[in-house]
C-alpha cells in the first residue's frame, strides 16, 4: 500500500497516476489528515505529568488518565461516551480512539486536557468518591 500526502502538485501527480494503475476493485480513500506526531506526544506527556494522582479513591497512571481525559472530552464535545459489559463481565468504555483523532480533535482534546488540570489538578484534591 502506498500512501499520499497530498502537499504539494507532484505528490497530488503520483497519486492520480496511482489511481489509474490501480488493479480493478482497488479502493481510494482521500481523508483528513490525523494527528501529528507532536500532538501524540504532548498529550502523552500531560498524561504523565499527573500519573499518580488520584481518582476514586486511587492513584492512576498516565493510561488510566489518558482514558479520563479521551472521555471527558468526548462528552465535554457533544459526543457520547458508551460503557458496556465487556467479555468477562468487566465493564469498559467504548470510546474514540486518539490515533483515528484529526488535527482539529486532538488540538481539542489538548486545550481540553490542560484546561482540566489547570483547574483541578493544581490542588491536588481532585479525587472524586461519587458521581
Amino acid at each position: 500500500m502506498t500512501r499520499y500526502i497530498l502537499a504539494h502538485d507532484e505528490a497530488r501527480r503520483l497519486a492520480l497516476e496511482a489511481v489509474r494503475q490501480a488493479p480493478q476493485g482497488y479502493v481510494v480513500r482521500v481523508e483528513e489528515p490525523t494527528r501529528t506526531l507532536d500532538q501524540n506526544a504532548k498529550f502523552h506527556a500531560i498524561c504523565s505529568d499527573v500519573k499518580g494522582l488520584p481518582w476514586y479513591g486511587k492513584a492512576r497512571n498516565a493510561d488510566d488518565w489518558k482514558t479520563l481525559f479521551v472521555s471527558g472530552h468526548t462528552v465535554a464535545t457533544g459526543g457520547f461516551a458508551e460503557v458496556i459489559p465487556g467479555l468477562e463481565r468487566e465493564f469498559v468504555n467504548i470510546r474514540e480512539s486518539t490515533a483515528s483523532m484529526s488535527k482539529a480533535r486532538s488540538s481539542s482534546l489538548i486545550e481540553y486536557t490542560l484546561a482540566w488540570v489547570s483547574q483541578n489538578a493544581s490542588n491536588r484534591n481532585i479525587e472524586r468518591t461519587t458521581a
